[in-house]
Order: C-alpha cells, then sequence, then structure tokens
C-alpha cells in the first residue's frame, strides 16, 4: 500500500501537531485534523488550528481548511480540520494511524484499539500499553526520539530555554477573563511594554524580541495560563515557519508510522 492510501489522523492542531500534518502530508499521506471547537493553540500563524476561528489558514504553502466532519477538501494541497474534540470520527473513518497530539501531557483516552498504529506526543502515555509509541518532546538530547516501550520525559512545568530565555518568553494571564491584544502576532516588542489585557489588567512583556504566538481572544483564559510566547530571537519571520522543534518530533512521527513493530 503506498502512503496515499493510508489515512492518518492527528487529534490537535497546535504548532507541533501541525508540523507533524505538514510532514506527512508532504510525503503523500492522506492527513486529517480533529480539533476543539475554542482551540488553545498560542503559535496560531503555523497552527492548523487557526483555520477553526478563520476557516482556514495556509502553512508553508499547506493550506488547512475548516470543513465538515467527514467532508474532504477538493484541492490537492489541502488538509481538513473537522471540529470533534471527542473523537468520534476515529471509529468512523477507521485510519491506518491515529497521532495523539493534543499536548494536554495526560491520556484524555487514547487507546491502542483506535487505529492499527497508534502514536502519541510528549508525556502522558505508555509505549506498549496505551499505545504503540511514543515521541519524546522535550528539548534536548532526546527530542524526536521514537520510544516503543516505555514513557516520555515527565512534565517538569519549566518552559524549554530559547535564545536563553525560559519562563521569562511566556505570557501568562494575570487572571480569568478574556484576552484582548495591544500587539499581534510578528510584532517587536521592549521589556515592559503592553501586550494587552485580561479583564482590563495590563499584560506586559517580560524581555524583548518578537511575538510568537498570542491565544485568540474568543477563548476563555485563567489566571496562570500560558497566553502568548515572546521569541528573544531577533531574526525576521521566526514566527511564519514551522520550528525546529516540531520538525524534529514530526521526523520521531514519520518513524514511528513506518517501523516494524510486532503485533501491529
Amino acid at each position: 500500500m503506498n502512503n496515499a492510501e493510508k489515512t492518518i489522523i492527528v487529534r490537535g492542531g497546535g504548532d507541533l501537531a501541525t508540523g507533524v500534518l505538514w510532514r506527512l502530508h508532504r510525503v503523500g499521506f492522506r492527513v486529517v485534523c480533529l480539533e476543539s471547537p475554542l482551540p488553545t493553540a498560542i503559535r496560531r500563524a503555523v497552527s492548523a488550528a487557526e483555520a477553526v476561528f478563520a476557516g482556514e489558514n495556509i502553512v508553508e504553502g499547506l493550506r488547512f481548511v475548516r470543513l465538515d466532519p467527514g467532508t474532504w477538501p477538493t484541492g490537492k494541497d489541502q488538509v481538513p480540520v473537522w471540529i470533534d474534540p471527542e473523537g468520534l470520527w476515529i471509529k468512523r473513518i477507521s485510519p491506518d494511524c491515529l497521532i495523539d497530539a493534543i499536548m494536554a501531557k495526560r491520556n484524555l483516552g487514547t487507546s491502542l484499539d483506535m487505529a492499527q498504529r497508534v502514536v502519541a506526543l510528549g508525556p502522558g502515555f505508555y509505549a506498549g500499553r496505551d499505545v504503540h509509541c511514543v515521541v519524546e518532546t522535550k528539548r534536548g538530547h532526546d527530542l524526536g526520539r521514537v520510544i516503543y516501550n516505555g514513557c516520555a520525559a515527565p512534565n517538569t512545568g519549566i518552559p524549554g530555554v530559547i535564545g536563553g530565555e525560559s519562563e521569562k518568553r511566556i505570557v501568562r494571564a494575570p487572571c480569568d477573563g478574556f484576552f484582548s491584544g495591544l500587539k499581534k502576532i510578528g510584532d517587536n516588542v521592549c521589556e515592559g511594554q503592553a501586550l494587552g489585557t485580561v479583564n482590563e489588567l495590563p499584560v506586559l512583556a517580560k524581555i524583548t524580541g518578537i511575538i510568537r504566538g498570542m491565544i485568540h481572544p474568543s477563548v476563555p483564559v485563567h489566571s496562570g495560563m500560558k497566553i502568548g510566547d515572546i521569541d528573544p530571537r531577533t531574526e525576521d519571520g521566526n514566527w511564519k515557519t514551522i520550528s525546529d522543534k516540531a520538525l524534529s518530533i514530526a521526523g520521531g512521527v514519520l518513524e514511528a508510522i513506518l517501523a516494524d513493530i510486532p503485533g501491529t
């Protein structure tokens, strides 16, 4: 069976999931993204999830289109985004492979019997019991490594280091409510500059850099929740393209799909 005859469902449409969708589509797989009605994706410029809000989103030449579940696009370089947070269409489609890329840091119901090959990203899953394979998502030496027996590194709650910055690059909500932005993704900001408000409380940049992501204003947020990301690196265009991390993880997923695993 060639790749075009295989259907792969990816649960989640954030930036890491989108890197997986993009790479699998590039090598010929038929892919579909399942999302929630209000995705919490931050790097929306490079996320399939943005199609839920805007109707479509083009990421490095690939058009993600929000469609009714069960409907497929007619264009060649298009990927459907279906609103199906419960994964009801997994059983109906009976995919060759299922990728759990929700990034909830815990298993929200994915199991081995959902597809011929089931792969999960990051912590919260045990390869060989919950899923067939787990792909490491923690930055470092093992990023993108495929685990065939065991778990990914546990969630530390500490953001990975980018450009020498970790926690300071993360923008968090000061209270419960909705984020109203004064800046947009791709803008350059200085430390201390106002990025927006949540229920009239100011949200300030902790470092100087480029806004790499911001949560959609229609998504309810809670105190301490990640609502934005500032990249301290000043190279123009980083926010427009799929990250090195996403592509590394996508490479691991490709291995996990094609590897010869006894019993699958």
